[in-house]
């Protein structure tokens, strides 16, 4: 990616910034802030799992448990902050669609209390399409990890 200067960092990303880049809101926004951001390359998402989650009031009031299909989404989530921030102003607002996920594991039972660290690494691209790992840990025991691609479009 010779367009992008890979070598930057930006130590954090905050939430106010996050919903400017995707347009996703609560209680569907799965990401906190993000922190590590190397344009282009890859990211950290911080998620904060806390009781109050409108999931756990199913998914089980007596055990709760955060769903593995939200913590993949809040992989993607990452990753299209991540590719938003990286292409800059111009595509902010857009929407980032989920074209494949594969490899999806879940290794442990992720609790109300947990905190997300959703590492995202950006594996290839290809015009507006962008592919990723990732892998989510609990005080550094990965507990999901997945591979998923993704196509940024227009609204």
């Amino acid at each position: 990616m010779d367009s992008l200067d890979s070598e930057s960092v930006v130590n954090e990303i905050s939430i106010e910034r996050i919903m400017e880049l995707i347009p996703h809101r609560y209680p569907f926004l799965m990401i906190d802030r993000m922190i590590d951001i190397v344009p282009g390359e890859s990211a950290t998402g911080i998620k904060n799992v806390t009781v109050n989650e409108p999931c756990f009031q199913g998914h089980f009031p007596e055990r709760p448990i955060f769903p593995g299909v939200l913590i993949i989404e809040a992989m993607a989530q990452t990753s299209a902050a991540l590719v938003i921030n990286t292409l800059g102003e111009e595509s902010e607002g857009k929407l980032v669609y989920f074209m494949s996920v594969e490899n999806a594991r879940f290794r442990k039972p992720v609790t109300p209390g947990d905190q997300l660290n959703i590492h995202v690494s950006r594996h290839a691209s290809r015009g507006n399409v962008w592919k990723f790992n990732s892998l989510a840990k609990v005080d550094d025991k990965v507990v999901a990890e997945a591979t998923y691609a993704a196509m940024i479009m227009d609204k």
